[in-house]
């Protein structure tokens, strides 16, 4: 049964209108009829602009007339998927991507939107506290939504960062037009994140694990897992220590765990398990998500996205899609057959004989883990293929085991690299392999097909102009070389910009 009673809604703040659709904290009213800061001066109000700093994270499924599922918009850069559809002008940034070719009008512009639609929400909470006249906001409660929002505001930088780089960096929205921002090294937005995060961890008002009712708010494990990402990523060995103390305080604080059946880990019963860091919550009940309203409440487009087309009904528990991402077959001759996680990340649907349209680069093979499977919309009320109830996993506990394992391997302290290593692998039901950085490398990437850290990890270990060069296939021509670290700017962007944007190379 799920238990993300707390569903963020499509709440849009300031001149805009607020609704809200969660029994779990608040009801929410128009301010249109009184000025802002007259609105936002009393605590349940401050918490309604909370509320809306969360919005933004479902928005990369489907917004701003784009598919920009955060996690596959890095995998198809990785080695591990296909791009798929109907042809390469389906989706053809996504193609472009895949193939190194990614150009400033023919890029993920979308996911621009989206990060810094969600940076100025964040930023809107921490002005409206600290310049509005909130007579009833405790100081707990001033400093537990400043930590949720400082979490929020560097996850939301992550975006822009990885895959842009050199980006616009505020924590003050801008006045007026023209909004023109400082462009930042990809260096400096780095140092911008941690001091965020730093502060935000310092404000000690973050629960270890939040409640069942509260799950999908910012806990103080979901900023230690962004941190050790950040840290991670940038290769920045001066944080390794502190990393490693963070992963260390999730392993002892007995909260966490593996959740021992992986086939389960992404199927309804699986959501916010043991082993759940963090996750962006998706619901089919009562969801109104509807092709002429994208950002309201519900589900996510995620399972049609990577169904197989035309699918017949029901057969094996799954229904049908659109055939994007196909699992490439050499993901799946990566497992042993007594992997447990080879099943439950691959389907196997072509091996069943049954009649779907094979779409282009189609392998039979496609993402068990977030696949369209027979009932999880039964509940919407809107546009069936928007609102399938699956949450997007973001964080999980396995992660902090082999971030600990590789951190310890790394230098960065005692403990024991081999002891989580073997937990990982024990789960799958292997045995022990011994613990150095190529074995944790690759069992990261078994453990994690699909939910986009591969990319980021061969190109943080240097690995990723050896791997991602031209296929058999003809699918992919180009190689990744170092000057496509980053996508180009979307070219919208540079125009509004009025000469204060420096284009990426590309």
């Amino acid at each position: 049964m799920k238990r993300n009673i707390f569903l963020y809604s499509a709440l849009l703040v300031g001149a805009m209108t607020l609704t809200g659709c969660s029994d779990s904290f608040l009801e929410v009213e128009s301010p249109t009829q009184q000025p802002i800061e007259e609105y936002f001066n009393t605590d349940a109000h401050i918490q309604e602009a909370v509320v809306a700093a969360y919005d933004p994270l479902h928005w990369p499924d489907w917004a701003m007339n784009e598919y920009n599922p955060l996690h596959l918009m890095s995998d198809i850069m990785a080695d591990d998927l296909w791009v798929g559809g109907s042809d390469r002008n389906d989706n053809a940034s996504w193609h472009r991507m895949m193939n190194f070719e990614a150009l400033p009008n023919a890029v993920i512009a979308g996911l621009w939107t989206d990060a810094y639609s969600g940076v100025k929400r964040c930023n809107d909470v921490i002005y409206y506290m600290k310049n509005y006249d909130v007579q009833d906001l405790t100081e707990a409660n001033a400093k537990y939504y400043e930590a949720q929002v400082r979490v929020l505001r560097a996850y939301y930088y992550s975006w822009l960062w990885k895959f842009w780089g050199n980006v616009v960096y505020f924590e003050n929205n801008f006045e007026g037009a023209p909004y023109l921002g400082t462009q930042y090294t990809a260096d400096e937005i780095y140092d911008f994140m941690i001091a965020d995060l730093e502060a935000a961890i310092a404000l000690d008002n973050l629960p270890m694990r939040c409640a069942d009712a509260e799950a999908g708010r910012v806990s103080k494990a979901m900023a230690y897992m962004l941190y050790a990402e950040l840290v991670m990523y940038q290769n920045d060995e001066s944080r390794y220590a502190k990393t490693l103390g963070y992963m260390n305080e999730i392993i002892n604080s007995g909260l966490y765990d593996l959740n021992p059946d992986y086939t389960q880990i992404f199927r309804p019963e699986g959501e916010w398990s043991v082993e759940s860091i963090y996750e962006v919550n998706n619901t089919d009940d009562n969801a109104i998500r509807s092709w002429g309203n994208p950002l309201a409440a519900g589900g996510t487009v995620l399972p049609t996205l990577i169904s197989p087309n035309n699918w017949p009904a029901g057969v094996d528990g799954h229904e049908g899609g659109w055939g994007f991402c196909p699992v490439r077959q050499e993901t799946y001759d990566r497992y042993s057959a007594n992997d447990v996680r080879r099943d439950a990340t691959c389907w196997n649907a072509g091996a069943l004989g049954e009649n779907y349209n094979a779409r282009y680069q189609d392998t039979g093979l496609f993402l068990e883990k977030y696949a369209a499977h027979t009932g999880d919309n039964a509940r919407q009320k809107a546009d069936a293929e928007l609102n399938w109830n699956n949450n997007l996993r973001v964080y999980r506990y396995a992660e902090t085991l082999l971030n600990a394992a590789e951190l310890i391997l790394r230098g960065a302290g005692g403990g024991s690299a081999q002891d989580y290593l073997d937990k990982v692998r024990s789960r799958a039901g292997l045995n022990s392999i011994p613990a150095n950085l190529e074995n944790v490398i690759e069992e990261r990437h078994l453990e994690f097909v699909g939910e986009g850290k591969r990319y980021w990890d061969l190109i943080r270990t240097g690995k990723a102009q050896t791997v991602l060069v031209p296929d058999q296939y003809g699918y992919r021509t180009n190689s990744w070389t170092p000057n496509k670290k980053y996508l180009p700017i979307p070219q919208s962007e540079i125009d509004k910009a009025l000469g204060t944007l420096t284009q990426n190379p590309y």
